[in-house]
């Protein structure tokens, strides 16, 4: 394994008996992600030495594409074609254009396990929207490097809603991750606030255990720091299940979670998300 590219991502060596499944734990990142990041269907067999690249872990990113729906929110007038060369993944090939992989698998109605041939033709944000795109995100990115991730702000629109925990002090979370973070009681249980089915669950790099439930509407709700999980991908949960336990933060060592919900990859305030 060795560092890889611009963007500072891992290159993977295949060993005997590995599966996707077993280096994206490895590497605490979504299966889904690794498809993209190497245009593998879910189909393909990984070969004994085969390169991957392992893409840098965004949750926002494996959010939408462990969705099984997923929209775009580019015009057809700020589109044009572009036809894939050998070599080509769609991380590259969305890095180009300045937008997040699930972007460009929505532009073309692409699902997370679609693989990806020289020749092919896909719709990509036109250069000018690419480039207006890809500076916000540089700006964006500057803005955050040397951000402090424990700043948080006061809740808001919070007043007698549910939440995944009985009480809880809500802050919002201020920079790369937009959401709550919820105080607990020591080992408490982790309920769900909205219907749906669960579409990961497991170790997410920098996040502890989580938990992606997608509701009927398509919206994600990411349950974070959790400490133990008590559900398995598949599952259908109806309103106030159990989820898992309550995790402990690295640093306060206060019993916590963070709550995220996502429409189409991009956040949302989860004050504002529905419940039930």
């Amino acid at each position: 394994m060795f560092a890889s590219g611009l963007f500072a991502d891992t290159v993977h060596l295949v060993e005997k008996g590995e599966t996707l499944y077993s280096i994206s734990r490895k590497y605490q990142i979504t299966v889904s992600e690794l498809r993209a990041a190497n245009g593998l269907s879910e189909s393909d067999v990984l070969k004994f030495g085969q390169k991957l690249n392992v893409p840098t872990p965004d949750i926002e990113n494996a959010a939408a594409l462990n969705s099984s729906s997923q929209g775009s929110s580019y015009s057809s007038e700020n589109l044009e074609t572009y036809v894939a060369q050998k070599g080509d993944t769609y991380y590259g090939i969305a890095r180009e254009r300045g937008i997040k992989v699930a972007e460009l698998f929505a532009l073309n109605n692409l699902g997370s396990g679609a693989s990806l041939k020289a020749g092919q033709k896909l719709k990509v944000p036109a250069k000018a929207a690419a480039s207006s795109a890809s500076d916000t995100a540089q700006t964006s990115s500057l803005a955050l490097r040397d951000a402090d991730p424990r700043k948080y702000s006061a809740a808001k629109n919070s007043g007698g809603l549910v939440w995944p925990v009985q009480n809880p002090r809500i802050t919002y979370v201020n920079g790369k991750v937009s959401g709550v973070q919820l105080s607990a009681a020591k080992k408490e249980k982790v309920k769900n606030i909205m219907a749906g089915t669960v579409m990961y669950c497991g170790q997410y790099r920098g996040f502890g255990e989580v938990v992606f439930v997608q509701s009927k509407t398509g919206l994600i709700y990411a349950y974070t720091g959790m400490s133990e999980i008590s559900v398995k991908k598949g599952d259908y949960l109806v309103y106030g299940d159990t989820i898992g336990t309550a995790g402990v933060d690295s640093i306060s060592k206060e019993s916590r979670l963070t709550l995220m919900v996502f429409r189409n990859g991009s956040p949302i305030d989860p004050a504002t998300a529905p419940r039930g």
